[in-house]
């Protein structure tokens, strides 16, 4: 989730599924919610790995049939962005 996502509905929905939101609060909101920072900055991180991984193009295209095979071929790019 990110700040555009942070409406009451959306945030009442993920914690009804289990999730803990670490969105923060829009900064005029009435009444703001405490989040982890830290966990906030580490997706961040997160989300500009999943867009190395599309740059290889056997995981965006999903060539691959079995799910062993695609389950590989991510840990091969991972151990090959691991080494850049």
């Amino acid at each position: 989730m990110d700040r555009a996502y942070e409406g009451n509905e959306t945030r009442q929905l993920a914690l009804d599924l289990g999730l803990n939101p670490v969105v923060p609060p829009h900064p005029l909101r009435a009444q703001p919610w405490a989040y982890n920072t830290e966990i906030y900055k580490r997706r961040n991180e997160i989300e500009r790995l999943l867009r190395r991984l599309k740059g290889f193009r056997r995981i965006f295209s999903r060539f691959d049939k079995l799910d062993v095979m695609f389950a590989a071929f991510i840990h091969f790019a991972l151990i090959v962005e691991s080494l850049r």
